[in-house]
Formats: C-alpha cells, structure tokens, sequence
C-alpha cells in the first residue's frame, strides 16, 4: 500500500467518526452546558452538589417511559391533580368531585295539622312519626394555584366550588313539608349552591423555614374550634391567617358575613343579599402547650346580629324570623364568646376539650319584650384511649340553661353555626335528628339537625340564636373497631338531660317537666373497599329511648317507647 492510499483512508475515517448522526428526538430541550449554571459552591450552599439543573423536570418520568398519565386516575401523575404545572412553571390545577349520597328511613315525633290531618285517628296534637329522607350532593371543586407547594406556602389560588344538589323527603302528616294543606305529603327539590368561591394571596414569608402571613377573601370553610363546636360553615368573608415560631404558633383574624342557606339543601344561596348577621373572630393556636402533644388555642368571638326588621319565610312558606316563639317579635343581638380549646395527647390518653363564656345583650327578650343581659357557659371534653386495634372513649358535655327566663338575664348557651363531631357525631340519634317543640311555638325545634344544642331555633341554617333554652348535659361511652384495615365499627351510648326546664314549662304552660330527655344509642359500619378514601360505605343505625322529660313533652297518641334513625351513605370521591 503506497503512502498516498494511507493517507486517504485515515482521512475518511477521521471523517466518518465526526460526522453528526441524527437526532433521536427532535424536539428535546438540549442539555445545559457547563456554564448555564450558577457555582453552587456559595458560602451556606456546600451541601448542594454541582450538577446542572434538568428542564421541564415534572414531566421527565414519563418521557422515560417509567410512567403513562390518564386524565382519570387520581394515584398517579396527573395534571388535573396539581402533580405537574398545567401551564408556566408554576401554575398548577386541582380539580375534584365527589358524589355524597345518603338515604335515612326514621321516627320523631310529629304534629298533626291544625286543619286536618290524614288519619281520622290523629285527631290529636300528635301524629304518625316515621319519615323517609333522601339527599344526593354533587361537590365539584376547581383550583388554580401558582407556586411550588411542595416545600412552601402557595404564593396565589383561586378556588370554585359548586355543589349540585336533590333532595327527597315524606312524611305522613299535612303541613309538615309544605304550609299548604293542599301540597302533597312528599317533596322534591333540587339546588345549586356556591360553597367555595374565594381568592388566596401570600403576603410575606417571615422566616427562612416559611413561617408566613396571608389573606383569603370570598366564600369560604372556616372552624372556630377543633370540633365545631361554635362555628363551622362556609361563610362569606376575609381572613388574615398565618403562622410563626417553625409552626407552632398559628392565628387567624377573620369578619364574616353569614350568607343566606337554601331551606331544603343547607347550602348557600348567593342569589339573594347576605344577612345583617356578622361574625368577628381572632384566635391563635400554639403546639405543645401546656407540654409536648397538646395543642392549646385561645379565642375570641363576636356576633353581631341586626335582624330585628326582617321578616324571613322559607321556601316551603313556613316563618323562620323572627322565630314564632314567645312574643313573636323580632330581635337584635350582640354576644362575645371567650374560648379555650385543647386536642392533643396526654401520655397514652387522646384528648380533645372545649369550654366557651358567652356574654352580651339581647335588644328584646321572647319573655319580656325588654333588654336582657347575655350571661352562658358550654364546655366539653373527649379523652380516648387506644389499644391495639380498638379506640375507647367517654364523652361529657354541659351547656348551660336558662333556670328563670323573666329576671333579665338570658342564661342559655347557643352557638352561632354548629356542626360537632363529638359522641358519636352524627350517628347520634340526638346529633342527626331535628326534633320539633311542638305546643310551646310554630315551626320551632327542639334542637337542630345535625346540632347538639336545645336551642328552640326555627333553623339552624336561617334562624337566630337563642339564649333563652334548656341548656344540655351529656355523658358517654363509646368505642371504635378497625376489625379490617378496610371496616370500622363504632359503638356509642350516651345519657342525656336538660340542664334547666324552665323555659320549657313557661312555653308549655306546662309544670313539673323532668330533666331527663333519655339514652342515645348508636352503632355504624364504614367500610372501604380497597383501603382507599374514594370509596367509602357506611351503615349506621341509632335509637333514643325517651326519659320522663322526652315523655312529657311528648306524650303522643302512639305510645312510642323508642324513636330510631337508620342511614345509608355512599361517598364516592375523585
């Protein structure tokens, strides 16, 4: 081989080994180079290591194939979760919907029309007292949110939640669902309401490790203690809230004003104007106080309410302000709540404990027509203890009542808005029956549905508080079972009794009312198949079997010994 042919392989090959192949992906973001990043070897940087940044890192592992995204599935990477940035960097989307579905055949005692009634038997003040109920809540909710919330507040979301709701209810007497007698004895309904709609704003970061100040305006979930004690609602209004101290210190600063509810659905009705019912609110939460496991909160609350003029009739034409109660006259009210609450542990025990003073003016007392002072008292408290598998726990709970409603002072506790999950929560009897007071006023309940208090209210959701009531007393026990990761039993029996029966017996025209209202037994199944929360079953079934006090209020034509409450529901969740 001569020289010349030597030398003419050696260039081809040279050649041929830095000829550019073609790209295996033409539309892949070029490596970073060594100088497109900054030195990360900065003083109070040494722990990072020098390596460039990768672009678009949110979708690199399905680009190598380690994972496929599906719009539907919630357990893996997904855009409609906020697992990745929807556009931008930092732009993220949260989309969910849940079908809330429950079905509740029960007993409680019910009034017989004044003009008639359907049974010529019922002639009486009692009729018959099984009812059927359904309700179907479709919770759509969508977020917007800009930021890395991994590791530090959201810097900015916006939040929509709209609920679409039916509802079914029968009952066997006349004017019960409707004022008119000539409507039917059942009731469809349907509803839309706006429960969250509310704009979130991070104002500052005050530490390195993301101690922060925000605000959040519009329609929005809010608590004012661990259990609902008070006020739980979805309300419209602006909150400061923030926290210091790496999170142990927590507040809130808070104004709303209470949105009108939909009779038959409970939900928000923002097409009519908000009430003169306003809530001022500060609290401030500290971890480990008074020791390590317990979280303390103290509060302060104020309801104004400016009410007096209005004359408010729900949609099935019955009147809920002012309450057809006592003079029948409307009412203004300013009342403050000073609160502590605790929820922690305390060794092996779980705690949770409650205790509020209320205090304030009532422009016009249902007894008097006169000022009355505002002078009550509410604690609870919940200790629990675990074994193994099981949950044990007692419950105790007073609330004060009014022992002389005409000597000027309201002695009555009452909440604002109250939703408790405490003795068995709504699978209580007493929790999840509305119970109505029949012959002492006109569309008045003894308690609320799904409210512990007996409070003589038209409504929770639409009536004013009223601090003219029997207060309440309760002592518990109850138990819970997780047999299977999948099914949990729980078991609860609690003894109830008014606190004072005074202002029952002046309604009644009525002496000698014994406090007893009698035992509230209950028991539920929740089931998850799956061990997962977006599916979630319960059964639960609950009994109240009448003390002398229940009995003298109710001493109906059939001679019910018991009242019972059975409740399927379904959870269905994206």
């Amino acid at each position: 081989m001569t020289l010349r042919s030597i030398m003419t392989f050696w260039i081809c090959a040279i050649g041929l080994a830095h000829a550019e192949e073609p790209p295996l992906n033409p539309g892949a973001v070029p490596p970073p180079q060594i100088g497109d990043y900054a030195d990360c070897r900065t003083p109070g940087r040494e722990f990072v290591e020098c390596a460039p940044a990768i672009p678009d890192r949110w979708r690199l592992a399905e680009n190598l194939g380690l994972l496929k995204t599906r719009w539907w599935d919630p357990y893996n990477q997904n855009t409609l979760k906020g697992d990745r940035p929807i556009f931008g960097k930092d732009w993220f989307f949260v989309a969910s919907i849940v079908s809330d579905t429950f079905a509740e055949p029960r007993s409680f005692p019910i009034p017989v029309g004044v003009q008639t009634t359907t049974d010529p038997g019922d002639l009486d003040v009692f009729g018959d007292s099984d009812s059927f109920a359904f309700n179907q809540n479709l919770i759509t909710s969508f977020s917007l949110i800009k930021g890395s919330t991994a590791y530090k507040p959201q810097d900015l979301e916006f939040r929509l939640t709209p609920v679409f709701n039916y509802n079914f209810a029968r009952v066997e007497e006349k004017r019960i669902l409707y004022v008119e007698l000539s409507e039917d004895l059942h009731r469809h309904d349907g509803f839309i309401g706006l429960q969250e709609a509310f704009v979130d704003y991070h104002i500052r970061n005050v530490s390195e490790r993301y101690d922060f100040d925000s605000v959040r305006f519009g329609i929005q979930p809010f608590s004012s203690d661990f259990r609902g004690f008070l006020f739980q609602d979805n309300q419209l209004g602006v909150r400061f809230f923030g926290n210091r101290d790496n999170n142990r210190f927590q507040y809130n600063l808070a104004a709303f004003a209470r949105l009108e509810k939909d009779t038959n659905s409970g939900l928000n009705d923002v097409t009519v104007r908000p009430r003169k019912d306003y809530v001022f609110l500060a609290n401030l939460y500290r971890q480990d106080l008074p020791f390590p496991g317990m979280t303390s909160q103290i509060t302060a609350v104020y309801n104004m309410n400016r009410e007096r003029s209005d004359i408010e009739i729900d949609k099935n034409g019955f009147p809920v302000r002012p309450a057809l109660l006592g003079s029948l006259r409307g009412r203004n009210y300013d009342v403050a709540y000073l609160g502590y609450n605790a929820d922690g542990r305390v060794g092996r025990i779980n705690l949770t404990a409650s205790a509020y003073y209320a205090f304030g003016k009532d422009r016009n007392s249902i007894f008097t027509d006169e000022s009355a002072k505002i002078r009550s008292y509410f604690a609870a408290i919940e200790p629990s203890y675990d074994r193994d598998w099981a949950r044990f726990r007692l419950s105790g709970l007073i609330a004060s009542g009014d022992g002389d409603p005409f000597d000027g002072t309201e002695r009555g506790f009452d909440a604002i808005f109250e939703n408790p999950q405490f003795a068995g929560a709504d699978t209580s009897y007493w929790i999840r029956q509305g119970i109505p007071f029949i012959g002492g006023g006109r569309v008045i309940g003894v308690n609320g549905r799904n409210g512990l208090l007996p409070d003589l209210r038209s409504s929770k959701e639409q009536g004013q508080s009223n601090f003219n009531n029997p207060g309440l007393i309760i002592a518990g026990a109850g138990a819970d079972f997780d047999v299977l990761p999948e099914l949990r039993i729980s078991l609860n029996a609690n003894r109830l009794w008014f606190h004072k029966t005074d202002t029952l017996e002046a309604l009644r025209v009525q002496g000698d009312i014994d406090n007893s209202i009698g035992w509230d037994l209950s028991s539920a199944a929740i089931y998850r198949p799956g061990f997962i929360q977006n599916v979630v079953l319960r059964l639960s079934g609950a009994a109240l079997k009448p003390g002398d006090g229940f009995n003298a209020l109710y001493d109906n034509n059939e001679k019910r010994d018991l009242y019972y409450s059975v409740l399927f529901n379904v959870v269905l969740s994206y």
